[in-house]
């Protein structure tokens, strides 16, 4: 990890001394420091030290002191996700309870300014068992699931502030263009596999839209660094930056993932079965729901590789280990399968 001290602030490449962000416009930052006056000033906040700088492929982090000694975060999304700001600005009126609202949003710019909202969840379970780190989740799963619940006749206004739509019906489309854009990044054999699953990739997709759950909110990205534990039994969600309007099962490949690789895999079907009690009604089935979850968790791998498409524009990205396929072309391999070959483990 590569930092840096200049006498205003301290700088944090991580692994990419080389991106290029709007850090290094001097205008831009003046224009920063506008809005964070503004929106600090609005609060009745005053800063109070040093600002320690986040730069990434993918945003511009601010962590700005405060005179009381607390301290407040100013986020800088690129256009791919500049949504966000807006997006988080619409949350936090529609779900204030459950997502960090922003004290200041310039939704044009794609700029945020955000309270601090404790300890992510992923460092509050370091340390405990499988199963302590099962019962969070459960406690939180159906909250979020109320989120994408309140959404579901939004989704034309989620779309309306730029974040992407993938919707269930849509997606054999998404699997043809994303299959055209990074098929040179595929072995020619996954290639065919791939053009030969489009027809079952239809029949899936067919199938979830009849469930009769619609399209919602999907954050995309759910795992333990994505929620912030303020103390036990309060959840907040932020950093939607990867989102989507789709299949709101869809949200859990990434959880699933997560959670498996630091807890092991046992506990899963009780995440699943904390998430899909929330969306039972009539005529959906338990059964009928884990149905619909196994093609989600396939189908969700669509929106994983269209997210590192949009974040990497021109550029097939960082691979998801040494070996292995770029990024976007990884998750789209993925779709012949579920990650790990089971989808319940994502």
């Amino acid at each position: 990890m590569r930092r840096t001290t200049t006498s205003d602030a301290t700088i944090d490449r991580g692994d990419w001394p080389d991106a290029v962000t709007p850090w290094g416009d001097a205008a831009w930052r003046t224009a920063v420091e506008e809005f964070t006056t503004r929106g600090l000033t609005a609060h009745g906040l005053r800063p109070g030290g040093r600002p320690a700088v986040r730069l990434r492929p993918w945003s511009v982090l601010v962590r700005i002191p405060l005179d009381d000694g607390a301290h407040v975060w100013f986020k800088a999304n690129p256009p791919a996700s500049a949504f966000e700001a807006g997006l988080g600005e619409a949350l936090g009126r529609l779900a204030p309870e459950r997502v960090l609202r922003p004290l200041a949003v310039d939704a044009a710019r794609g700029w945020s300014l955000l309270p601090d909202g404790g300890p992510v969840l992923r460092d509050t379970l370091t340390g405990t068992t499988p199963r302590e780190a099962a019962r969070a989740w459960e406690e939180l799963l159906p909250r979020y699931a109320e989120i994408q619940q309140a959404l579901l006749d939004r989704t034309d206004r989620l779309t309306a502030l730029g974040v992407p739509g993938a919707r269930t019906a849509d997606l054999p489309a998404l699997l043809d263009r994303l299959l055209a854009e990074n098929a040179v990044h595929l072995p020619s054999a996954d290639v065919a596999r791939l053009e030969a699953a489009r027809p079952e990739i239809a029949r899936a997709a067919a199938e979830l839209a009849a469930l009769g759950v619609g399209d919602s909110l999907d954050h995309s990205d759910l795992h333990g660094g994505q929620i912030l534990r303020p103390e036990l039994g309060r959840y907040t969600f932020f950093d939607w930056g990867d989102s989507s309007v789709t299949h709101p099962f869809c949200s859990l490949l990434v959880t699933f993932r997560a959670f498996g690789r630091a807890h092991g895999h046992e506990e899963l079907p009780r995440l699943r079965d904390a998430y899909l009690e929330a969306w039972t009604g009539p005529g959906r089935t338990p059964r009928d729901l884990r149905r619909g979850l196994t093609l989600a968790l396939r189908l969700a791998a669509l929106n994983r590789a269209a997210a590192w498409g949009r974040l990497w524009p021109g550029n097939p990205g960082l691979a998801i280990a040494e070996g292995e396929p770029p990024a976007t072309a990884w998750w789209l391999r993925a779709v012949l399968g579920a990650p790990g070959g089971d989808h319940l483990k994502g």
